[in-house]
């Protein structure tokens, strides 16, 4: 037992030993490693200090030098201003010295006035005696002329004025008389110059609108198309339109027949959209008709914009824009009132500038003078006053308006641009061949058919066809019933027969029509 008992105490010793040794090699290499981190430390605040002492020299240094650029950008304005000073100082003294001697030169200037002055003075003192002594000799003749005469002096002098005057007046009367005929002469030539300049400046080709036009097919076989089954495509297309759609044994054509521009050409771009897609039954048709009048509507815009920057006439109204645009669809006795419209203008303002006016007003007034041609809705009122109500409820100036209200003389001209817009009218309407008064009152005609319509109660719509041979009268079928759609085709027969003269007959048909609408959702 003893044996083991030393061996085991033994190793206790020698683990306490070991224990102590490796304690004690723990804390040397533990104070080796704060030595080396002590002397770290000291190193980086070492290389700290040193790093900061040379950014405070760097800051230092740009601060000096951009003191020392500030210093010396302060010093360049200073020495400016000094030499701007110098500069104002030597005007100065030059202005004073040139007033010195204006000064100098009016004090010698002063010197010779007075030396005039006094011998005017003299002169007219010897003048007064020189009139005095005259005046006694003056009045020794007279008595001397009266003593012979028997007549006394006033006597004498209202004798010889009488003599004079009527003498003078009659030289006056043949002088003035001459000069007046030579004037009504030369006005009259130059007059006729100017005009004839001016028209021969302004060459434009006439071309009389037509109330037709010809739609042409790739093949007959889509007339039964656009007939359709029973002829309820083209009766629809019809009703949309207001157009007359005649489809007879012509090869690869239909003609479309109306009185309306506006009307024909929806209907021929209507016809040409549903050609090409190949659909065409009654809602087809009906979608494709708005959608070409709100394209039309469009197009009579930009043909207004493009007009008003072809003549350089700016600032217009958007409304008078429009009008001048509506004015492509439209004609005067058979004249294209947008070509005239542009002839007029061109003609005042060449005229304008011959007689030294306003050329720009000039033109455009020339432009807006027949606006009054051109409502949506039918007016009572004369053209030209309609026009120049609207020219001033759109804000054209008082001289373009009296323009524009006086071409026709329905009111008094106040500016000298009414009669030069009156004169430059009748010479374009005046052109031959510009005008045709037939297809007018034939226009007229048809308007005043679709008016008599229009006057009773519960009409939709009313197309004058056939060359104003039928009258086609579309109703509202709740206001209208079938016993009241013919009497109505009656009475406005009789209104007819009583109301216009018109060659032949005139048919009316009155349509009332039902739809009844539903949505499947």
């Amino acid at each position: 037992m003893e044996p083991y008992f030393i061996l085991i105490l033994t190793g206790i010793v020698a683990l306490g030993l070991g224990f102590l040794f490796g304690n004690s090699v723990r804390k040397g290499k533990n104070k080796i490693l704060l030595d080396e981190a002590k002397t770290q430390a000291k190193e980086i605040l070492q290389s700290a200090r040193l790093e900061s002492e040379a950014l405070r020299k760097e800051k230092k240094l740009q601060a000096k030098e951009h003191f020392i650029e500030l210093k010396s950008n302060h010093q360049r304005e200073v020495n400016q201003r000094e030499r701007k000073v110098s500069e104002m100082e030597n005007r100065i003294k030059q202005k004073e010295s040139q007033l010195q001697k204006e000064i100098n030169s009016n004090t010698d200037l002063k010197r010779k006035l007075q030396k005039e002055i006094e011998f005017i003075q003299n002169k007219q003192r010897k003048i007064a005696s020189r009139e005095l002594e005259l005046n006694d000799v003056l009045e020794v003749q007279i008595g001397k002329l009266e003593g012979l005469s028997k007549l006394s002096a006033e006597e004498a002098k209202t004798e010889l004025m009488n003599t004079l005057k009527g003498k003078a007046k009659a030289d006056a009367m043949s002088y003035i008389q001459g000069y007046i005929e030579e004037a009504k002469l030369t006005a009259q030539q130059e007059a006729k110059k100017i005009v004839i300049n001016t028209i021969q400046r302004i060459g434009t080709e006439e071309a009389i609108d037509n109330c037709v036009s010809i739609f042409n097919l790739e093949s007959d076989d889509v007339k039964g198309r656009i007939i359709g089954r029973e002829g309820r495509n083209i009766r629809v297309l019809e009703a949309e339109t207001g157009v007359e759609i005649i489809v007879d044994d012509t090869p690869e054509a239909i003609i479309l027949s109306c009185f309306d521009p506006v009307r024909r050409e929806i209907a021929r771009l209507s016809l040409h959209k549903l050609v090409s897609d190949g659909r065409i039954h009654p809602a087809r048709i009906e979608e494709v008709v708005n959608k070409t009048r709100k394209q039309i509507e469009n197009e009579i815009i930009e043909i207004g914009k493009r007009t008003i920057i072809d003549l350089g006439v700016h600032g217009l109204h958007p409304e008078l824009v429009k009008l001048v645009g509506r004015m492509k669809y439209r004609s005067s006795y058979g004249q294209n009132l947008l070509q005239h419209s542009r002839e007029v203008a061109k003609l005042c303002g060449v005229m304008a500038s011959e007689f030294g006016l306003n050329a720009k007003k000039a033109k455009r007034a020339g432009l807006l003078h027949d606006i009054g041609k051109v409502p949506e809705e039918e007016s009572e009122k004369p053209h030209a006053l309609l026009g120049m109500e609207w020219a001033e409820k759109y804000g054209e100036k008082e001289d373009i308006c009296n323009a524009i209200g006086a071409h026709h003389d329905e009111i008094e001209m106040t500016s000298l641009l009414s009669p030069l817009v009156q004169v430059c009218d009748s010479i374009s309407g005046a052109r031959p061949g510009a005008r045709r008064q037939v297809l007018d009152s034939y226009v007229q005609r048809l308007k005043d058919l679709e008016k008599i319509a229009y006057d009773f109660n519960g009409v939709n719509k009313a197309y004058a066809i056939q060359a104003g041979r039928e009258l086609r009268v579309f109703v509202e079928s709740e206001k209208i019933s079938d016993e009241r759609a013919a009497e109505l085709s009656f009475e406005i027969s009789q209104k007819i027969q009583t109301e216009m003269t018109y060659p032949g007959q005139v048919k009316i048909t009155v349509i009332r029509e039902t739809r009844v609408v539903n949505v499947a959702k």
